[in-house]
């Protein structure tokens, strides 16, 4: 079996990755010395644009193939998990860090097995039934956002939205009242915050020191990582002593862990491990914490940067919701160009830039010869900042996501081009509560503030910062209350 492609031509042969072209390296340490940790999304998008849809490059002794074709993204994705799968070091790291394996970074049969369970806990359905949780979060962050226009204090835009995203999952994933936008308690995202810079700057090390001299940091890391999979092992235990003393919880189940404990052992299929449920609140917690904020805090900051865009939104709100106190999924739900901000946002600045895969078999993509083993960089920033999938490319032009001629031609080509969530098999099995969180952040702050600022350190363009997930560089907003 091979990535689907166009057929060769009949005295066409497979090219090798060897003769694709790609940016000159130094023997030992290839391209290493060419890309910084922290850009190191926009160094490769760099030779993406330099030398095309396929090239090569080496960081330390790791070969990769670079694509950045959006047809050959999505055949590739849409070959998991018998075809590619996540990096060896990827799980090795994880493995090595004391995290539990969730469905993010199991493979093979463990991933099967943990999908049904993760999916079903995410299921549309049940994402509209957490609304009521979701809303009461939804209000503690207007709230602590009206203490701070009415005192005229700046906001530290991403902890604020971090802080609304773990209240978000603690509530809806595991049926618990964190509440740290009330009550400043940070205790769980304090240790979350340290897990995926760590994560990542392992990933991207040439030599594991951390293996034979621990310093401060990683023993700091080790206390994080061991009292987070304490509080995760609580959740676990509450959420099957709420199952044990109330049955009926198991027909209609109120949030996403006692979902997945109850489809863990549902069926036929090989019941799903404490360890494995255990790994994917870890999941849920990481990733539910970083993605949905940062894309958050994108959002806003782009928004204010485009009054005319602001000021579309801003009326879609007003009109169709503009009370948070009484906001209904309904209302979510017709927000069109809300979300088109959103598709919009992850377009420009997707805070998965890139992924990692590895050829478990050989295979071939386009005319290129993929043997077993190889480790390719998928470029997802690729051809979304093409002129000819998307003319002013670099603009911030949500209308773009609306339907236009045929009933959502233009969405659709859209969203074929652009897959934030991923693609195939694997696609992020939350995104449907991101787009949700998304819209009822937003349309709480615009329909109850005005954005007087939104500014950066240095006060120039926001820096795209890559840990894991691509953040923006210190932002601080300004609001103003609306009577």
């Amino acid at each position: 079996m091979q990535v689907e492609s166009p057929p060769l031509a009949p005295t066409q042969r497979l090219r090798e990755i060897a003769e694709l072209p790609g940016p000159r390296g130094l023997p030992v340490l290839g391209n290493l010395l060419q890309v910084r940790r922290s850009t190191i999304h926009q160094d490769v998008e760099r030779w993406s644009r330099e030398h095309g849809p396929y090239f090569r490059f080496s960081l330390g002794g790791r070969q990769l193939l670079g694509v950045a074709d959006h047809e050959a993204l999505h055949a590739l994705l849409r070959d998991r998990p018998e075809g590619f799968r996540r990096t060896r070091l990827l799980e090795s790291i994880g493995n090595e860090m004391g995290l539990k394996r969730g469905v993010f970074g199991a493979n093979g049969e463990a991933w099967k097995r943990q999908r049904r369970m993760v999916m079903a806990g995410f299921d549309p359905s049940h994402v509209k039934a957490y609304f009521p949780s979701l809303l009461k979060v939804t209000q503690r962050l207007r709230g602590r956002w009206q203490t701070a226009a009415r005192s005229g204090s700046a906001i530290d835009l991403q902890a604020d939205l971090m802080r609304f995203t773990v209240d978000a999952i603690a509530g809806l994933a595991f049926g618990t009242d964190i509440n740290t936008l009330e009550s400043d308690a940070d205790v769980i995202q304090r240790h979350l915050d340290k897990i995926f810079p760590a994560f990542f700057k392992r990933l991207f090390s040439f030599f594991p020191t951390w293996r034979y001299v621990r310093s401060a940091a990683d023993r700091e890391l080790a206390r994080s990582i061991e009292a987070v999979n304490l509080q995760i092992d609580v959740f676990i235990q509450q959420a099957r002593a709420r199952l044990q003393a109330d049955p009926a919880r198991r027909e209609h189940p109120p949030n996403l862990l006692e979902a997945m404990i109850v489809s863990a052992g549902a069926g036929d299929a090989a019941v799903v491990s404490d360890e494995e449920v255990a790994g994917n609140v870890m999941t849920m917690l990481l990733a539910g914490e970083d993605t949905t904020a940062n894309t958050l805090a994108w959002m806003i900051y782009l928004l204010q940067r485009h009054p005319e865009a602001l000021q579309r939104a801003q009326a879609e709100v007003r009109s169709l919701a503009p009370d948070a106190g009484g906001f209904t999924s309904e209302q979510m739900a017709s927000l069109d160009f809300l979300e088109a901000c959103a598709h919009e946002t992850m377009r420009l600045k997707p805070v998965a830039p890139f992924q990692v895969t590895e050829a478990l078999r050989e295979t071939v993509i386009a005319d290129i010869r993929i043997p077993a083993g190889t480790m390719v960089w998928c470029v997802m920033r690729g051809d979304t900042m093409q002129e000819r999938y998307f003319p002013n490319a670099e603009s911030f032009e949500p209308q773009r996501w609306l339907a236009t001629g045929a009933p959502g031609e233009a969405a659709n080509s859209a969203k074929r081009v652009s897959i934030p969530f991923g693609a195939g098999p694997r696609v992020c099995p939350g995104r449907y509560l991101a787009l949700l969180e998304i819209k009822m952040a937003a349309a709480m702050l615009l329909a109850h503030f005005d954005i007087e600022s939104v500014t950066t350190p240095s006060g120039a363009e926001a820096a795209e910062l890559m840990s894991f997930t691509m953040t923006p560089v210190g932002l601080q907003m300004r609001l103003r209350e609306r009577t």
